[in-house]
């Protein structure tokens, strides 16, 4: 009897961790970043990569229901400023777990940030630091927010 209840509770949390790994998993992935070369006085534009994996989507930049995340860059105050985030435009979906279609991207993502120098940075180089939130969906459900960090070499001129 205690070994039955001993051995009910490993398969119960090991359901639990196997279901963990899937949902735990990275389904975002934002390669190195390429140096960004900006001149004192002028704007330079920065093309974010990203990639979800086959199967899932996000949550465009363009309103959808409430209670999804829309996909979102945000940027560290540091050697530049943003101007504009420019993100590439969602296509609709109908997906089970909705009752209208929804906006969404999916595959390769490049979201463009137009940025100026900061008025107050030295010149040379540097890092810029910055978060990716997504909220990634199959096509039964979507699982939680995440963030994916961005470090984007920066050398002002």
């Amino acid at each position: 009897m205690i070994l039955s209840s001993y051995f009910s509770r490993f398969l119960i949390v090991g359901a639990a961790l196997s279901a963990g790994v899937c949902y735990s998993q990275q389904l975002l992935t934002v390669p190195e970043q390429q140096k960004l070369t900006v001149k004192r006085g002028e704007t330079a534009v920065y093309h974010l990569k990203a990639q979800l994996k086959e199967g899932y989507h996000a949550n465009s930049n363009t309103p959808n229901e409430a209670y999804l995340i829309p996909l979102k860059l945000t940027w560290e105050p540091g050697l530049l400023e943003v101007i504009e985030i420019k993100y590439p435009p969602g296509k609709a979906e109908k997906y089970e777990f909705s009752e209208k279609p929804l906006s969404v991207v999916s595959g390769d993502i490049d979201i463009a940030t137009k940025f100026k120098p900061a008025a107050n940075a030295n010149l040379g180089p540097g890092y810029l630091t910055g978060k990716l939130r997504y909220q990634a969906c199959n096509d039964k459900m979507c699982f939680p927010p995440k963030s994916v960090e961005v470090k984007l070499p920066v050398l002002l001129q």
